[in-house]
């Protein structure tokens, strides 16, 4: 009898432990679906505004198609043409990496330098901060139309200025010596993005370091050389991928503002591209042209990454 009870216990105990162990995998395959369900919006933009566009180009940019015909498949030859036969694919890829080089540096050593002031402990510096960042909030369009009249050479805002001094302003826009110029001293208008991004870098460094450099007799230079730069470095890795990323994108301002001119000194790499997609209707050509744009980003972005085990320093990390 006994026996008989052990078993029957036994059996008891295992029936309850299978039915636990099936409400488990219910709760997970109902956990499961629930998160399928939630996700799948962004998994079905993905596939049929990312993934699939971006299939499609690439299998177009093999072909020679007009959006009037049928496409036909021309191999490699939309990719050799850029690199023999086209003088602009070179100027405007000339033009994308001279601002790149030097409206992606600037930024990041402006908008560093505005974020340090607004890290001071001074009354009203929220106002302050607000201000620096509206610029960043404020449509395109508009902030082109609006720079479009700080450089018209004859009433815009900077040659006013400057003639107040007595110096002749230059054409600015108008200008093909001074066009792209322009439009790197314009991108300093957006940094008010990286701004708030470096204050949080700033804030996120530990203040007994400073206090141990104070003790040690440090200047304020010292501390800025051997704290607040290494202590940033993974802010700077941030923002200098998205900034050469943003860069090599450049496109409203040729598009609103010059149309790649005067003398295609303004003939960025994506306008290029969209002229030749929406104007020249030779959508092979320019499906060629966006992939080379993705693999020289692609290109560009891995170097950084790479470098990045040699100057990026995270906080805890043993080297």
């Amino acid at each position: 009898m006994n026996k008989e009870r052990e078993m029957a216990n036994l059996n008891h105990s295992m029936i309850g432990k299978q039915t636990s162990t099936k409400k488990r995998l219910s709760a997970r395959k109902k956990e499961g679906l629930t998160f399928y369900l939630l996700i799948s919006p962004w998994i079905l933009g993905f596939l049929f505004f990312i993934l699939g566009p971006m299939i499609a180009s690439l299998y177009i940019s093999f072909t020679d198609w007009d959006l009037l015909t049928s496409a036909k498949w021309i191999g490699l030859e939309n990719y050799l043409t850029a690199f023999t036969d086209d003088k602009l694919f070179w100027q405007a890829l000339k033009v994308t990496m001279i601002y790149s080089i030097f409206s992606v540096p600037l930024g990041l050593v402006v908008s560093l330098g505005v974020a340090l002031l607004l890290n001071q402990a001074v009354a009203g510096m929220r106002l302050f901060r607000t201000i620096y960042y509206l610029p960043a909030v404020v449509s395109g369009v508009s902030v082109m139309v609006l720079w479009m009249y700080i450089f018209n050479p004859q009433i815009g805002l900077l040659n006013t200025v400057l003639g107040y001094f007595g110096i002749q302003g230059p054409g600015w826009i108008f200008d093909p010596k001074w066009a792209l110029p322009s439009m790197i001293i314009m991108s300093l208008w957006s940094v008010g993005g990286g701004i708030i991004i470096w204050l949080a870098g700033l804030n996120g460094i530990p203040d007994d370091l400073y206090e141990a450099a104070d003790l040690d007799g440090a200047n304020r230079w010292r501390k800025f050389l051997h704290i607040t730069v290494p202590m940033l470095t993974p802010t700077i890795f941030f923002n200098l991928i998205t900034g050469i990323i943003g860069a090599l994108q450049t496109f409203g301002q040729a598009y609103v503002m010059t149309k790649g001119g005067p003398l295609n000194s303004t003939l960025f790499f994506n306008y290029y591209l969209f002229r030749k997609a929406f104007e020249e209707f030779d959508m092979g050509y320019a499906s060629a042209l966006a992939w080379l744009l993705f693999i020289l980003i692609f290109i560009f972005t891995l170097l950084v990454f790479r470098s990045s085990a040699v100057w990026v320093y995270y906080e805890g990390e043993r080297k």
